[in-house]
């Protein structure tokens, strides 16, 4: 464990280490041993003290040189970001400058075209000034001619006056045109009105018309429908006198009929003379009693000519 910590102390401090002569084993006793034992411990100890003392020297230098590494990083960014912030707040005034450039040379361009486009117009408006002046040179004949009518007239004093007085002629005349053909329009409208009153009207009578025809052409069909039936009637009358009168015949035959049986028609105890019915009844009721006397006389009379003069 000795020689180890020696060979370590030694590998570590080396320089350090005091080399003390070793005596003779033969001399050296167990308390000389363990004295040398403690005065290398104790040397050990106090290489070990010193080296530890250095070691946190090293270690508080370390410190110190980390924290002014770090207070240098600290200003070290803060001066990046100053000069970053200068930077940028550099680059946006440049903008700002650029589009002021711009827009000041754009502003520069519109002056341009606007002294361009004024020029333009001043040249056209001494063009037409030239062109006025020209037509007052021509018309200042009518200007003399209306001072002389002022100087001449009695009821104007001022040329403005004149003018003011053509002008109420001027709206005056086209008021009376405006009305005339207002009441040309109006004429006009009136007319096509009654172009249109008449045309409806001719429509309207063109209708009755055509409903008149169609109620003469219904009245026809009516007529003769009337006609057929008044034919039909006539017939009915004609067909009915002669049943009246084979009705008249019927009941003139029965009666003879009812009287030659033996019937009488009295009101009282016979048949009415009018109740052809039951006459036709009491000749049935006869005639069937003739035939079963008839009957019974064929059959009790052997002598067939006696039948048949009974018969007849």
């Amino acid at each position: 464990m000795a020689l180890n910590l020696k060979d370590y102390f030694r590998t570590l401090y080396g320089d350090q280490i005091v080399n003390i002569p070793l005596l003779a084993e033969a001399h050296v006793t167990g308390t000389t041993r363990l004295l040398e034992k403690r005065s290398e411990m104790k040397e050990l100890e106090r290489a070990l003290a010193a080296h530890k003392e250095e070691f946190e020297m090293r270690m508080e230098n370390l410190r110190q040189h980390k924290d002014d590494q770090v207070e240098r990083e600290d200003q070290l960014k803060k001066s990046m970001l100053k000069f970053d912030t200068f930077l940028k707040e550099n680059d946006s005034k440049c903008n700002r400058a650029k589009k002021k450039a711009i827009i000041d040379r754009e502003v520069v361009r519109q002056k341009e075209l606007e002294i361009e486009r004024l020029e333009k117009d001043i040249i056209t408006l001494l063009a037409r000034k030239e062109v006025l002046q020209e037509k007052v040179k021509r018309k200042a004949i009518y200007w003399e001619f209306l001072d002389k009518v002022i100087k001449r007239s009695k009821k104007f004093e001022e040329i403005r006056e004149l003018l003011g007085r053509i002008d109420t002629l001027l709206v005056t005349r086209e008021q009376l045109l405006q009305k005339d053909n207002e009441e040309q329009e109006h004429g006009e409208a009136l007319r096509l009105h009654l172009r249109k009153f008449v045309e409806e009207q001719g429509n309207l009578v063109l209708q009755r018309n055509n409903q008149l025809s169609a109620l003469q052409t219904q009245l026809d069909h009516a007529r003769m429908v009337a006609f057929k039936w008044e034919t039909t009637w006539n017939h009915i009358q004609s067909t009915a006198a002669k049943e009246t009168l084979l009705l008249g015949q019927i009941k003139v035959v029965t009666l003879n009929l009812f009287h030659m049986m033996g019937g009488k028609t009295s009101q009282d105890k016979g048949v009415p003379i009018d109740d052809t019915v039951q006459q036709l009844e009491q000749i049935q009721l006869f005639i069937k009693d003739k035939a079963v006397i008839v009957s019974d006389l064929r059959n009790t009379d052997p002598d067939p000519s006696s039948s048949t003069v009974a018969e007849i």
